[in-house]
Parts: structure tokens; C-alpha cells; sequence
């Protein structure tokens, strides 16, 4: 938290101001000298920690993930289970679609806009998506649930399009819906396991 005896250093604050008009804009739409003035640096500033705008816009993933896993964390940190833990996420996921300042994922955005695999932004998103899913894929093991993998991936398009909506339609989405349709999976694969063992 910055205070006027704690300012924000300028490099977070560049970090944060691209970050937002990255996240609402994209990242084509927005040039670098909006970022430099809306964050109130010098030119030389920006350069000086950030060489190129790749540079920069791998830099604000890089944040945006760790943003995430803490949001993640926290619910997963709360449940008592991780059947339960699988539940919660889609139930947070559902309320943060939801919300105002939700406009979807970045990182979908990121695969959007730089679809060529070399680009810097492409791989931070991809290594995200591919850490979600491998999250997933542990609570469904731990969960002891019938085919965890193939419930990983239809766990991770539900968020993935629960994100969408978000963007798409704004605060007033679908996506509210979306713990439903993943208990309906996670219940599925629970009963798969109950039916194979009464085999």
C-alpha cells in the first residue's frame, strides 16, 4: 500500500497503469506513450526498465499471474476437501465473472492479440493456462474422481468460457452458472467411480 511518505515506486507504478490499460483496452490499442503518461514517467524511465514494449507487457502477465494464484490460493486454501476445493473455485470464478471489474482473462486476451507462439506474451499465457490445468488436474486426483484428466480439461473450459462471457457480455453474464455446471461434472465423475467399483 503507498502512502505520500511511501509512494509508489515508479517501476510498480508502470507496471500497474499498463497493466490496467492493457487489461481494458488491449494490448495493440495501447501505445507506450499513454503508458508513460498516464503513469506520469519519463520516457527514459519506462525504457530503462523495460527496453521493449514486449518487454513490458511480459512483465504485467508475469504480475497478473501471481495476482492470480493468490486469488486461487485463497480459495482452495479454504475448503476442507479438495472435492470441495474444486467446488469453491468455480464458485469464486462464478462471482468474479460477475463482478464490474472483471472484463474476462488476460491471458485469453494475450492469445488473442500475439498468436504466434515466439511472442514473449504468448508463452507467460500459455505456461499459465497449462499451471491451471495442472491444478485442476491435482484436486481431481486427490479428489479420487473417475478420469481426472479428461475432468481437468473440461473443468479448465468452463473457466476458460466463464471469462469469455465476462468480456463478451460485461458484469450481467451467463457465466453465474458456472458452479453448477461444474458440480454437474464433478458428480459425473464421482459416479463413475461409484459404478465402477459396484462392478
Amino acid at each position: 500500500m503507498t502512502s505520500p511518505l511511501h509512494p509508489e515506486p515508479p517501476r510498480d507504478r508502470m507496471l500497474r497503469v499498463a497493466g490496467e490499460l492493457f487489461y481494458e483496452h488491449g494490448f495493440q490499442a495501447v501505445g507506450i506513450d499513454l503508458v508513460i503518461e498516464r503513469a506520469g514517467v519519463a520516457k527514459a524511465t519506462l525504457y530503462r526498465h523495460f527496453p521493449t514494449k514486449d518487454d513490458l507487457i511480459a512483465e504485467v502477465l508475469t504480475r497478473a499471474n501471481q495476482g492470480f494464484w493468490i486469488w486461487l490460493d485463497s480459495v482452495i486454501d479454504e475448503a476442507p476437501t479438495p472435492r470441495d476445493a474444486l467446488v469453491a473455485v468455480f464458485d469464486a470464478v462464478a462471482s468474479l465473472a460477475a463482478s464490474p471489474n472483471c472484463l474476462g482473462c488476460m491471458f485469453q486476451v494475450t492469445a488473442a492479440e500475439f498468436p504466434n507462439s515466439t511472442h514473449p506474451g504468448h508463452g507467460v499465457a500459455l505456461a499459465h493456462k497449462k499451471a491451471v490445468r495442472s491444478r485442476l488436474l491435482r484436486l481431481a486426483k486427490a479428489s479420487d474422481l473417475d478420469s481426472p484428466a479428461e475432468l481437468a480439461d473440461a473443468l479448465l473450459m468452463l473457466m476458460d468460457g466463464a471469462f469469455a462471457a465476462s468480456r463478451m457480455y460485461g458484469p450481467r453474464n451467463h457465466s453465474r452458472n458456472v458452479g453448477r455446471a461444474a458440480r454437474r461434472l464433478i458428480e459425473a465423475h464421482s459416479a463413475a467411480v461409484v459404478s465402477a467399483s459396484t462392478r
